[in-house]
């Protein structure tokens, strides 16, 4: 296989082609040193998930290094998608990604990693070098390859020009799906639109996780967009799909997200346009993080809050009354943050003992100690159950109102960390007398319906 100027060429060995109404799968093997132009310019974008590794890629190198004659028969090998392809002589295709967020390598992630990473071993291995130590995931491989990609080329260059063994002389089952017309828009379009079903079926038995699901739908796209132009530190730091870089969890930045999201209009069900997708409860902020994500799944499959996006499946926002709220909802990870940090302290000051709370002794057992969204440093941890009710409380200076053209939209009434600044030690206070109560036991204030109800109270001058 090898770059051109318009695409990468595929060259197969033993091709096989099939046709389904608006898809073409050709199937063959593939030399392995014909991948890399792949491993150059393509990334797993159109993966649900990314690769990392471990146990997985440590047995396919084994199977590589030990008997490479059967790689292909011990390996499902990659799917490839392109939307536009043309065919050549002597069973090769050139094939060209239009969209690499639907387009690419769609499953075989793995597969990828550990043959890319096998080809590096061995050309950093040709010219002196060795390997850095320490798992790896596909970003990561991706840099690495870049920084060497003039000792792999050397390397290859090299065993072409000479009779040695070719260590890279073993085959890649590859699946290429391609749309049956390239030059028919509704065939395209139906081809793109099919990938995601295809991208998670293939992906199935590895329990494809659901904000790994909705990642590719583009369910975070504008959420994303917002946070990074907001407060880029915490954006960096968010784990939107499954082995990728991130401390912070997409699933508890939604779970944050309904403090928001609860005062818009409840809007249609995707599957069952007679049924409304109702707000969460408060409780499951803390205790059901889980299905706040399903529950952001159902509103953003509404055909009131997103539409198909131009030509592929993933789908964009069109609800003004969301977009607003997820404007508001980015600002609370930093609200968060401030309570978390200054919370053990004004603690103490409302005449409290922090320190001794069973519970808050168990969690700064922890060696590291930073808040939970912007990884700052902080002197004291603590329980979630006790934060988030007081972050919660936050909606109360939230508002639903209309717009200059009329649109309802959820808005700040007022900014809420100069609000903390100025209001938290006296809502500490207040709610100091209420965790005596609870018997200074997070678990039960976080699950507990008033708690969320006092908090609001809490926040109203």
């Amino acid at each position: 296989m090898a770059m051109e100027q318009n695409g990468i060429i595929l060259k197969f060995d033993f091709a096989g082609e099939q046709t389904v109404k608006n898809i073409t799968k050709i199937t063959g093997l593939v030399n392995a040193r014909y991948l890399i132009p792949v491993i150059d310019h393509f990334n797993l974008e159109a993966n649900p998930r990314s690769s990392k590794t471990g146990d997985v890629t440590e047995a396919i190198q084994s199977t590589i290094e030990d008997t490479p004659q059967l790689f292909p028969f011990k390996s499902k090998g990659v799917l490839i998608a392109a939307s536009q392809y043309e065919r050549l002589e002597r069973n090769r295709i050139r094939i060209s990604i239009v969209d690499k967020q639907v387009e690419g390598i769609l499953d075989g992630g793995h597969n990828m990693l550990a043959i890319g990473l096998y080809i590096l071993d061995k050309a950093l291995y040709y010219a002196d070098e060795k390997m850095p130590r320490g798992s790896k995931t596909w970003d990561q491989f991706k840099e690495l390859w870049v920084a060497k990609r003039d000792k792999v080329e050397n390397y290859i260059s090299d065993l072409q020009a000479t009779e040695a063994d070719d260590e890279l002389n073993f085959l890649v089952p590859v699946e290429l799906l391609v749309p049956r017309d390239p030059q028919d828009e509704n065939c395209v379009f139906s081809f793109r639109n099919d990938l995601y079903t295809i991208c998670e079926a293939r992906n199935h038995n590895h329990e494809l996780d659901l904000s790994t699901k909705e990642n590719q739908r583009g369910y975070f796209d504008d959420f994303k967009e917002i946070l990074d132009a907001h407060n880029p530190q915490i954006a960096e730091r968010v784990r939107w799909k499954t082995n990728t870089e991130g401390d912070v969890k997409a699933i508890d930045l939604i779970a944050l997200a309904w403090i928001a999201l609860n005062l818009v209009t409840p809007v249609r069900d995707e599957r069952n346009t007679n049924k409304l997708v109702e707000p969460i409860a408060p409780t499951q902020i803390f205790s059901a993080k889980a299905a706040c994500m399903t529950q952001f799944d159902r509103l953003m499959g509404s055909p009131d809050v997103t539409a198909e996006g131009d030509g592929n499946y993933r789908r964009e926002l069109k609800n003004p009354e969301v977009m607003s709220a997820l404007k508001v909802a980015v600002q609370l990870p930093e609200c968060y943050d401030y309570i978390y940090e200054n919370f053990p302290q004004l603690y103490n000051q409302a005449g409290g003992s922090y320190g001794s709370i069973t519970a808050v002794k168990n969690v700064n057992k922890r060696t590291k100690k930073v808040a939970p969204f912007s990884g700052k440093e902080i002197e004291t941890l603590s329980p979630d159950g006790f934060i988030v009710p007081l972050v919660y409380g936050l909606q109360s200076l939230m508002e639903a109102t209309t717009d200059r053209d009329g649109q309802r939209i959820i808005r700040w009434k007022q900014s809420p960390l100069p609000y903390l600044v100025n209001n938290l030690e006296r809502i500490v206070k207040e709610y100091y007398d209420y965790i005596q109560l609870c018997d200074y036991d997070p678990v039960r204030i976080g699950k507990a319906k008033f708690s969320y109800r006092t908090a609001l109270d809490y926040y109203k001058d």
